[in-house]
């Protein structure tokens, strides 16, 4: 029997099967740790998340989402989060766990989608999310930008780093759906990314991130934006 569309939730379950199905995609990515991915290769943070505690950024109870293989997390635990670390693969969560372990770093991994998370209304002094917008399909956006408000506590920040156009292609929403794909991930102009955010944010800072090469204490990749925003 075919399901009916009843609720608004209906409508975004209808629109997410025509695309691929996100958690056998991840599972499949973290398969092997040993792959030409960037980020894989890295152990330390951010380079502009490490600017942001630099210049005095205090993350208090900390939330990441789609941390990966952890490398955030573990430099935001390190200095004095209260870290909350959530992504969709189980891999990647068991990569993240191992390598916190390692590093003496305490943080509440779960694997989870941000879309089932439970939390605590307005509880978060920081959110990162770095990786996770870029393949949000358009549908979903809303929700993840109620989920960040939701969850921030008054002032609280929100750090963002996705792909710029010359990170991936700048496919507008609705071709999406005609081609049922997202292209690896979507390349945000900074005039598009800004209009998602721009009513209920204030900028702090917008530039690409700092190439840096490999091995570093740091990750950067200029293919990608950076983002500190505060909630309005």
């Amino acid at each position: 029997m075919e399901k009916a569309i009843l609720h608004h939730n209906d409508i975004l379950e209808m629109l997410d099967g025509l695309l691929r199905e996100p958690k056998l995609f991840w599972e499949g990515f973290y398969e092997d740790r040993d792959k030409e991915i960037p980020f894989f290769k890295a152990e330390g943070p951010d380079e502009n998340l490490a600017v942001y505690v630099q210049n005095g950024l205090q993350p208090g109870r900390t939330l990441e989402i789609g941390c990966g293989p952890g490398r955030n997390a573990i430099f935001l635990a390190k200095n004095g989060a209260k870290v909350d670390a959530i992504d969709l693969s189980e891999k990647a969560i068991i990569w993240a766990a191992e390598r916190a372990n390692k590093s003496q770093a305490d943080i509440n991994f779960g694997c989870i989608s941000l879309f089932d998370f439970n939390f605590e209304p307005h509880t978060y002094d920081f959110i990162y999310d770095s990786g996770m917008f870029h393949h949000l399909p358009p549908h979903r956006r809303l929700t993840y930008l109620e989920i960040i408000k939701a969850a921030l506590k008054p002032g609280g920040k929100f750090g963002l780093v996705c792909f710029n156009t010359d990170g991936a292609l700048p496919t507008p929403d609705w071709e999406v759906y005609r081609l049922r794909s997202l292209k690896g991930g979507i390349g945000y102009t900074e005039d598009r990314l800004k209009a998602i955010f721009k009513d209920d944010f204030n900028f702090l800072e917008f530039r690409k991130m700092k190439k840096i090469l490999q091995p570093s204490d740091l990750f950067g990749e200029d293919f990608l934006w950076t983002c500190l925003m505060e909630i309005k």
